[in-house]
């Protein structure tokens, strides 16, 4: 397979220290097998968080190690050994409960048998209830990309987002995500949120003490708001909800959004019985911490059952230079097609390491500190 040639990220901006990848990997692995989970599974959390950090999307590494894993797991709310479970398997599609195991784990193991009936019969299909989070859904269609073939996926989430003229938070951030062969050095991956941001993005505002931009989340009373911290604990609470991809109301097309989110939900719930919108909330009627019982879906499409492999990656490829060849705005003298940017930060960082924030080091001390674990950081003074 070519490799791009043409791609040069920036001058380096990152004033935050640096810190290898297999150090960082490592004590992710250690950590998680600290809190029970099997060495195996510890390996591919550790991977799915990191692969986040590589691509860029730093709401979904580091960021989330010890918030949304370990201190869940502490918490009782997320179970460390993964019972999964195959409810109906056929050659071409598969249901499996998770039974608030590790998301990641369980998307890996249902990934792998769906790329395998792909191989066999063209398109494989699963759908999972019961879990938790799985991280950033471009790495489970990237599974299906790295073998020639088409991955889509999606995953309901905590109530997040409004419905096109209402203010209360009812459907998930709920990614639509694709990642398509090409007969480049990287993949087509669009993996984006069907809200105009993502909660993520906003506990990524907050820990940096930034506000979020005014326009991304509304109040009950419709006003916009921006105080990072306070929005995390409004939309918890349901005093805030993000707006759909499109933004707020119609005139924008905010229900293309709204309407994307519903089909990510309904595919994420009816398909496999599982929970859907305020079931998803993360607490009971009384207010107490609950497991998340989140639904995920996957698809896998081999080209080989069409045009077959070479043709659709060069066709794919084609695309996607004719896209970036075409005529730039004043003032750009580049247009990027989804998952360029990723690679280029991919290989930019590939040798320098992971950039790790204040917030995410302390973090790192205090799981490392608790669990009496043999590692030193760089950053350490």
């Amino acid at each position: 397979m070519p490799q791009v040639t043409s791609l040069n990220i920036e001058k380096d901006p990152e004033t935050r220290p640096y810190v290898a990848w297999d150090l960082v990997e490592n004590f992710m692995i250690d950590a998680f097998k600290a809190v029970g989970v099997p060495e195996d599974d510890a390996g591919i959390c550790a991977d799915v968080l990191l692969e986040s950090d590589r691509r860029g999307i730093e709401s979904h590494g580091c960021n989330r190690f010890k918030p949304i894993y370990i201190d869940r797991i502490n918490a009782g709310i997320q179970k460390p050994v993964t019972e999964y479970e195959v409810i109906k398997d056929t050659p071409t599609t598969l249901v499996v409960d998770a039974h608030d195991g590790m998301g990641m784990v369980a998307s890996h193991k249902a990934m792998k048998s769906i790329i395998e009936k792909a191989k066999t019969y063209g398109m494989g299909m699963a759908a999972i209830r019961n879990s938790t989070h799985y991280g950033i859904s471009g790495y489970w269609t990237g599974m299906a990309a790295d073998e020639g073939m088409i991955g889509i996926s999606g995953t309901n989430a905590r109530p997040s987002i409004a419905p096109t003229f209402g203010v209360e938070n009812m459907l998930g951030t709920n990614p639509l995500t694709f990642s398509l062969p090409t007969d480049e050095g990287f993949p087509f991956c669009i993996d984006c949120a069907t809200s105009i941001t993502q909660r993520g993005k906003i506990e990524y505002f907050a820990r940096c003490g930034m506000d979020t931009p005014s326009g991304m989340v509304i109040g009950r009373n419709g006003e916009a708001m921006t105080d990072s911290e306070d929005i995390i604990e409004a939309l918890t609470s349901g005093r805030a909800a993000l707006a759909p991809l499109g933004g707020i109301g119609e005139e924008l097309a905010g229900y293309k959004g709204y309407s994307y989110a519903t089909v990510v939900e309904v595919l994420s719930a009816a398909l496999q019985g599982g929970h859907f919108l305020k079931a998803l909330s993360g607490f009971d009627a009384d207010g107490n911490r609950r497991p998340y019982g989140l639904g995920h879906f996957f698809m896998v499409i081999n080209p080989d059952f069409f045009v077959g492999e070479k043709e659709f990656r060069k066709t794919c490829g084609d695309i996607m230079r004719e896209l970036r060849a075409s005529k730039k705005a004043p003032g750009h003298d580049r247009i990027y097609t989804a998952g360029e940017k990723a690679y280029m930060t991919s290989v930019f960082r590939k040798d320098k390491g992971v950039p790790i924030g204040e917030a995410v080091q302390k973090e790192f001390i205090e799981v490392r500190d608790k669990y009496n674990l043999d590692y030193k950081f760089p950053f350490e003074k």
